[in-house]
């Protein structure tokens, strides 16, 4: 879990998965435009090495299609992250 958290932690990271939330299954060029729009302009290898960090974390699944690479978040481990800050919050009330 501490990838997860790790992953999370950096504001170009929460801003992918913010966008993979509104709309799943993007290319990584949609993405990269989407990022722009919110202020965030780098690069595709920068954000292609973001994309990796989220994915080392299970929170992003890659899966390709001939030439085209989809990215799909999976909100399973964000499930997971939310009990387990609810829980810490539990404790400290």
């Amino acid at each position: 879990m501490d990838a997860v958290f790790r992953a999370l932690g950096d504001p170009v990271r929460l801003a992918l998965v913010d966008e993979l939330a509104r709309r799943n299954d993007q290319t990584l060029f949609e993405l990269c435009v989407r990022l722009i729009n919110r202020g965030h302009s780098l690069s595709r290898q920068a954000v292609a090495k973001h994309v990796g960090v989220l994915r080392d974390a299970a929170l992003v699944h890659l899966t390709t299609s001939g030439r085209t690479t989809i990215h799909h978040l999976d909100p399973t481990v964000l499930v997971e992250a939310q009990a387990q800050l609810a829980q810490i919050t539990k404790e400290l009330s």
